[in-house]
């Protein structure tokens, strides 16, 4: 899963960005003048993986990962321009967006439009995000006028049905109707993916708040999912630079001073949390004396499906999957006993995996 960091400049995006990956890249700021995004993975948080790690003694634990992609800040982001050249190829690989909306208050580090409103800041991303697409559907629609000049006639009824689906989409989004958002015929659905709008992705919106609000996070929060609540749309809120500061420390320090301060879960496991709900992914495990792993995939995603997550020969040669639930393997404590109360189950090609599950894959090339 790919998440890439967007946001104003002076928002501490790249702050955020270290606290969720534990890196140390520069909090400096730095335009779209050729840099790199920074990248960097983080470890899902998984509650579930000591128990199987002890019930299956392998020799490595393999978490599910999240790479965050922190893209380099624009000055011209906020102005109208849309987001254009590499920064925009890389964000639409990404399989969502997360947007830090600068919360904080600091006399050194002036917001440029001269006061500090999220709000008006998430607007501002927004009508970039939008411009972009606008962009891209003006280009695209151009080019089908184009064509249709030259078209055979057995080319024309394809390239009049695509101009008739694109035209109301740039419409809608023109009066501030996101992608995400818009009723898509079900046979459309296949040739937006193709265009990977940025519109249409997850859009997690993240204020950075300061210290002195941590006490208000929650309703903070509140208010968010009052006023930003849509489909496809989530909110938080955290104290990037806290946080990353607790980052750099040992887990067993981080854990003290969490404690200490009554901070609860850590930002990455809140953010991942939320992303998992948003974009509706699941976890299930598979299992042996080499290696126990966890694996993201989509809420609905079928048996022969999952397995090519672990491999495309399973499914490719996929035969059955036998499957049990975690909860009722952690109750009995081994397969084994698993099997003899008749949880362990096989499950075929159309069965719909589900949160938990611990599967192992039969499978024939």
């Amino acid at each position: 899963m790919q998440i890439a960091l967007v946001g104003l400049p002076r928002s501490g995006r790249t702050t955020v960005f270290n606290a969720l990956t534990r890196g140390h890249a520069e909090t400096a700021l730095f335009s779209t003048g050729g840099e790199q995004p920074n990248v960097g993975v983080a470890k899902v948080p998984e509650e579930r993986l000591p128990f199987l790690a002890e019930l299956f003694r392998p020799k490595r634990v393999v978490p599910a990962e999240v790479q965050y992609m922190d893209m380099p800040e624009s000055r011209e982001e906020g102005k109208g321009h849309g987001i254009g050249g590499q920064y925009l190829n890389i964000l639409q690989q990404c399989d969502a967006l997360l947007h830090v909306v600068r919360a904080f208050r600091d006399p050194g580090v002036p917001h440029e439009e001269g006061s500090v409103d999220p709000y008006r800041d998430v607007e501002s991303m927004d009508l970039e995000l939008a411009f972009s697409d606008l962009a891209i559907l003006e280009r695209r629609v151009q080019r089908l006028e184009v064509g249709l000049k030259g078209a055979k006639p057995s080319q024309r009824d394809a390239v009049l049905r695509e101009k008739e689906a694109l035209t109301p989409i740039k419409a809608a989004l023109e009066k501030d109707t996101p992608i995400r958002e818009q009723r898509i015929p079900p046979d459309l659905t296949t040739t937006l993916e193709n265009y990977q709008f940025l519109t249409a992705k997850p859009l997690l919106v993240v204020f950075n708040i300061g210290e002195e609000d941590l006490a208000r996070a929650g309703e903070l929060e509140e208010e968010m999912r009052q006023r930003l609540s849509r489909p496809g749309v989530a909110g938080a809120a955290l104290c990037g630079k806290l946080e990353m500061e607790l980052a750099q420390m040992s887990p067993e320090e981080e854990a003290e001073f969490r404690r200490s301060l009554g901070l609860g879960q850590s930002g990455l496991e809140r953010i991942i949390r939320i992303s998992y709900d948003l974009m509706g992914l699941i976890s299930f495990f598979t299992g042996g004396d080499q290696e126990v792993h966890a694996w993201t995939i989509a809420r609905g995603t079928v048996g022969q499906k999952a397995a090519g997550k672990v491999h495309s020969d399973m499914e490719r040669g996929f035969i059955r999957a036998e499957v049990v639930a975690y909860d009722d393997l952690h109750r009995c404590g081994s397969l084994a006993e698993a099997r003899k109360q008749g949880l362990l189950r096989l499950e075929g090609k159309t069965y719909e995996v589900r949160d938990g599950d611990v599967i192992k894959f039969l499978f024939n090339v």
